[in-house]
């Protein structure tokens, strides 16, 4: 029997799992952009999950963890393995502190949040993803992370489920230990924020929203900032002399302003644009290419490279690439 059918046979069997096969990855993906995947599975709880991640292993395939896609990119030849997809989404008060699992999508746990009268969350309104995801990235906006907030986090290394404290998560800014251990899968975590007031909150979540919205088009094939923001402290200091005072917000600079330098607004490939009003954002304005995608990228580090010997990072994530956006890329 082919090692894939073998894997598919295996992955159907599992319960509440959905397995299909030959999937178009820009269907969950922000950009809409990729190919196929060899397999999809999704599963709804953990133990098919740590079942499936075992199959995967045992194939001699390649796999990944996907969540939402909305910081994703995926090669327009698809990724030839096993997409594995955690889809729990419980989340629930447990003595004080906020329980949920990693296949909640992040809006779901703002919104209940601000039910239960706890304040932080709010300003994480309108961001898209799953809460693993957002841990993994330790995602956030205006003033917050949610690494402010954890307490601790289920995951599977790969062999046996394991819990990490919130140190223990190595969190910085859109960084966290996952991001590194990539073989560790989040299941779920344990959130503990200040009380607040309801209706305070769900009217700066609705100002947020507006902003946010505004920005970032819901209609809009983005995956919000392409690059992250630098820290002010880690800049050269022939760089930090450059900058004007007046962008830096939070101790960061915005990789819109030295994009902005270089000339990004507007810029165009194909279907991928710079937008016009935002140096920080691309998005794919049609039938838009990962190749032309990742060019662009790997032709704004280059600008800023040459500009300030800096090398921007990405916010996004690689699927099915044998390697990321360097200088020249496309």
């Amino acid at each position: 029997m082919p090692i894939t059918q073998a894997a598919l046979e295996a992955l159907g069997a599992l319960p509440r799992t959905d397995v299909r096969q030959h999937v178009p990855l820009s269907q969950y993906t922000r950009f809409g952009i990729g190919g196929p995947a060899c397999i999809v599975c999704d599963c709804a709880e953990e133990e098919p999950f740590l079942e499936a991640v075992e199959i995967a292993r045992e194939s001699g395939l390649e796999f990944a963890v996907l969540g939402q896609g909305s910081n994703v990119i995926v090669s327009d030849r698809g990724f030839p393995g096993i997409i594995l997809r955690y889809t729990a989404d419980s989340m629930r008060m447990d003595q004080g502190a906020l329980w949920v699992e990693a296949g909640a999508v992040l809006q779901r746990l703002v919104d209940f949040s601000m039910e239960q009268g706890l304040e932080g969350l709010h300003t994480m309104t309108g961001i898209p993803g799953w809460v693993g995801a957002a841990i993994y990235g330790n995602a956030g906006a205006y003033g917050h992370s949610i690494s402010e907030f954890v307490r601790g986090v289920r995951y599977f290394d790969g062999r046996v489920v394991r819990e990490l404290d919130k140190a223990g998560c190595e969190f910085a800014y859109r960084e966290s230990i996952f991001k590194r251990r990539k073989e560790w899968v989040i299941l779920a975590a344990v959130l503990q924020l200040p009380g607040g007031d309801r209706e305070r909150l769900r009217a700066k979540a609705a100002e947020i929203l507006e902003m946010r919205n505004a920005k970032y088009p819901p209609t809009m094939k983005c995956a919000g900032s392409i690059f992250k923001n630098l820290l002010m402290r880690e800049l050269p200091e022939r760089v930090r002399e450059q900058v004007p005072g007046s962008v830096v917000r939070e101790g960061k600079v915005p990789s819109a302003w030295f994009l902005e330098q270089v000339g990004a607004k507007g810029m165009r490939r194909g279907d991928i644009q710079v937008a016009h009003y935002h140096a920080n954002l691309i998005y794919n304005d049609g039938q838009g290419s990962s190749a032309d995608l990742v060019a662009v990228i790997g032709e704004l580090k280059d600008r800023v490279a040459a500009r300030f010997g800096l090398r921007l990072e990405e916010e996004v994530q690689y699927i099915g690439f044998e390697q990321a956006a360097e200088g020249g890329a496309g």
